[in-house]
């Protein structure tokens, strides 16, 4: 009886335990999307709760943004011309190439060349719908062909309108209309961890799209090798390979964030980095190209490094970070406008500077006239300057493209002619103005071979040679007379 007893007094507990588990989650849980409370302060929720926004670390669609953007990547391929190098016994080549020179183009007077033809390919992002079509500039660099095939396997001879090796961004263009193309997104908005689709060519293997993340802005790896190079990479993980080149990173929802560009790796294949330029330097490249024919750079006129931690105890700053002003330039924007030597630049019109390469893709950003308000530390307090930011030359001018400057009309050679002189490349001088030409007595109906020891046979190919010609050297421009006279020209430089 006593055993029974104390059964029945376990049950009872036990039961009333059972009810009052049953009014608990009747009365306080109401469901599955209530938050319960064990001990204070100590949310518990239920492992069943669905969330209305995607958890964290998970993948989005990212189906549609590729579906979208791979119909406007290109494939390109490219042709570049190779030469056999002949020593060429000359005194005047001795005295502008040096004695040791590797002759690359021999007068064809003389003696024709070997000609040697290589092959490379890249990616290309259409951005317009009448052909205009964005690419690194190593893609198309020194390219006397190049074909783009688009999404649906048609091919199309490109003209390369125009290239800047400083940023590795070149535009061509196709004769099409209604393409699919990408429309510009906005880099500065990108956020570390952030989903982005990368999309090319890589190994020739078409219309190929990879996803990673956003791992870091603003990355500089000298790998850039303009004259005045600018670096600000995004950097993901998304895997890019040799041909990716010139091809699109966009973001979730297909905007054109980006234009992939290199990899860190050891082997030459991709290793775990990626790096593409970001849209706010490419977009105005693109217009600059696009309505130019080169880039017009603006500079703030400073010798700058990023604030490392020695930097900012010296200078009490709150934070690491910031572009420190090591020099100014004489009668440059910065020191017209108040900034001077070890002044801690931080903003560009309001937009957050936290390292030097972030400087570079704020001002990368504007032309050469453009009104800036640059924020800067100086003696611990902050400070602002309106500053009119200028070109290369030190002023606000446009600065136009040297060929322009030439004055002078270019055609073919004829095939009458090209068989005479027993030439395959050549450009003809059909027309003479008030110019650099005209200034050193060349005469019209001149055969352009080579310029620089650079063989040419398109107008295209003398503005190519000139653009990579440096202004502070001498330009060496040789070619024959339709008599079959072998002659040559300099220009001087510029500078």
């Amino acid at each position: 009886m006593e055993k029974f007893k104390k059964n029945l007094q376990v049950f009872s507990f036990a039961f009333a335990g059972a009810l009052l588990a049953v009014f608990m989650y009747t009365h306080i849980a109401n469901g599955n999307q209530k938050t319960m409370v064990a001990g204070e302060n100590l949310p518990v929720h239920l492992t069943s709760y669905v969330s209305s926004e995607l958890p964290q670390g998970q993948q989005p669609d990212l189906t549609q943004a590729a579906e979208k953007s791979v119909k406007a990547v290109v494939h390109i391929e490219v042709k570049v011309r190779g030469q056999e190098g002949d020593s060429f016994d000359n005194p005047f080549f001795d005295f502008f190439f040096g004695p040791d020179h590797q002759r690359g183009g021999i007068p064809r007077g003389y003696r024709e060349p070997q000609q040697q033809f290589a092959t490379a390919s890249g990616s290309g992002v259409v951005i317009s719908p009448d052909g205009y079509i964005v690419t690194n500039s190593h893609v198309v660099d020194d390219a006397v062909n190049v074909q783009v095939i688009l999404d649906d396997n048609r091919k199309f001879t490109a003209k390369v309108i125009g290239r800047d090796p400083n940023t590795d961004i070149a535009l061509v263009k196709i004769e099409a209309k209604d393409l699919p193309y990408l429309t510009w997104g906005n880099s500065d908005a990108l956020k570390l961890g952030e989903w982005v689709l990368a999309i090319g060519n890589p190994f020739n293997l078409t219309s190929t799209v990879t996803a990673g993340i956003v791992s870091a802005k603003s990355r500089s790896i000298g790998i850039v090798s303009g004259k005045m190079p600018l670096e600000s990479f995004i950097q993901t993980d998304a895997a890019v390979n040799p041909g990716n080149s010139g091809g699109a990173l966009v973001n979730s929802r297909g905007d054109l964030v980006g234009i992939n560009t290199a990899i860190a790796s050891q082997t030459g294949s991709y290793s775990g980095y990626s790096f593409a330029i970001p849209a706010t330097i490419a977009t105005k490249v693109v217009a600059d190209l696009k309505k130019y024919g080169e880039v017009q750079r603006a500079v703030l006129g400073v010798m700058i490094q990023t604030v490392n931690d020695s930097i900012a105890k010296a200078k009490k700053l709150d934070k690491v970070e910031g572009a420190y002003v090591k020099s100014t330039t004489e009668e440059g924007a910065a020191r017209k406008a108040g900034i001077r030597e070890g002044d801690v630049i931080v903003s560009i019109n309001g937009n957050n500077v936290s390292t030097s390469s972030k400087l570079q893709e704020q001002i990368g950003k504007y032309s050469p006239g453009n009104e800036v308000t640059v924020g800067y530390i100086r003696n611990g307090d902050l400070k602002e300057a309106k500053v009119v930011l200028r070109n290369v030359n030190g002023d606000i001018s446009i600065v136009k493209e040297q060929v322009s400057s030439l004055g002078a009309e270019f055609g073919p050679i004829s095939d009458k002619d090209r068989e005479r002189l027993q030439i395959d490349d050549g450009v003809q001088v059909t027309n003479l103005k008030k110019g650099k030409l005209k200034d050193i007595n060349m005469k019209i109906g001149f055969i352009i071979t080579d310029v620089n020891k650079v063989p040419v046979s398109s107008k295209e190919d003398i503005e190519r040679a000139f653009r990579q010609s440096s202004n502070k050297k001498p330009i060496l421009i040789e070619g024959l007379y339709p008599d079959g006279k072998y002659a040559y020209y300099i220009l001087a430089p510029t500078e």
